[in-house]
């Protein structure tokens, strides 16, 4: 089985110019090594314009909002992890064999959504995560569970597998309950061997 489309992610912006697209890249850029170095609580439109070298409503021109530039920061980083999932390094790329892709993608996508849960709640309204986002990877372990031999109804025993990697899940494990984040992970690896059953 072929690995899924590139699905778009929703919010990201139309076909642009090349040099508009440098322009917001540059921005997103700045606006991604104000959250490394100063938090989120740091990224403002005025900050991410210093620190690009722009003015201030180019930042309002490319965004619109705050909530919109936490949005395009959220579905920028959602495009990197596709095109890993995509084309990257094996095991969460191609190349390996399907269990170990599903394994990896689980790591993977449980530490992308803690390093992102501050971002989705800063992003609002905006964005959550956009069902395009969420799509990919629905279809992903859905052709990787078929890969593996799984039977029974693929596209619900994804969505089974998803669930536990979704911001609020993780939030209510990790910080609420204090559940270590290997135990959280081996807990997810248990049930994903659990769907797959014998088939592994």
């Amino acid at each position: 089985m072929s690995e899924p489309h590139f699905l778009p992610l929703l919010g990201a912006p139309p076909v642009e110019r090349r040099d508009a697209a440098r322009n917001r890249e540059r921005l997103l850029v700045a606006a991604e090594r104000l959250i490394d170095h100063c938090g989120l609580d740091a990224v403002t439109m005025d900050a991410v314009a210093a620190e690009a070298g722009v003015g201030k409503g180019t930042v309002f021109r490319r965004f619109d909002s705050r909530e919109g530039l936490m949005g395009a920061i959220l579905n920028h980083s959602e495009t990197e992890w596709q095109a890993a999932v995509m084309s990257g390094p094996a095991p969460l790329g191609p190349g390996a064999p399907p269990m170990e892709r599903l394994l990896a993608f689980g790591r993977s996508r449980l530490e992308i959504t803690l390093k992102h849960a501050e971002l989705i709640r800063h992003a609002g309204r905006a964005v959550a995560r956009s069902y395009a986002a969420y799509s990919f990877a629905a279809m992903h372990v859905r052709i990787l569970l078929e890969e593996i031999g799984v039977t029974g109804d693929l596209p619900l025993l994804a969505v089974a597998l998803l669930a536990p990697l979704e911001a609020p899940i993780l939030e209510q494990q990790i910080d609420i309950d204090g559940f270590p984040l290997e135990r959280v992970y081996e807990g997810w690896t248990d049930l994903a061997r659990r769907v797959v059953g014998p088939s592994a």
